[in-house]
């Protein structure tokens, strides 16, 4: 019985933590945009080089 006058303020504690957690983030703009994070996954960063093609530069 006497480990609930601890872990009720414990998880009061967490749970503050979770909200203000929450809202520090949605105030810091980590939820305005949702869909660019997912499309940069399968977008290619530039054109596959050519393993065949000989270098032509003399230098």
């Amino acid at each position: 019985m006497t480990i609930l006058f601890m872990l009720i303020p414990l998880g009061l504690v967490l749970v503050g933590f979770a909200i203000w957690a929450f809202f520090w983030a949605v105030g810091d703009g980590q939820f305005d945009d949702l869909e660019s994070p997912g499309w940069s996954v399968v977008m290619d960063d530039r054109a596959p080089v050519d393993p065949t093609a000989q270098d032509l530069d003399p230098s």
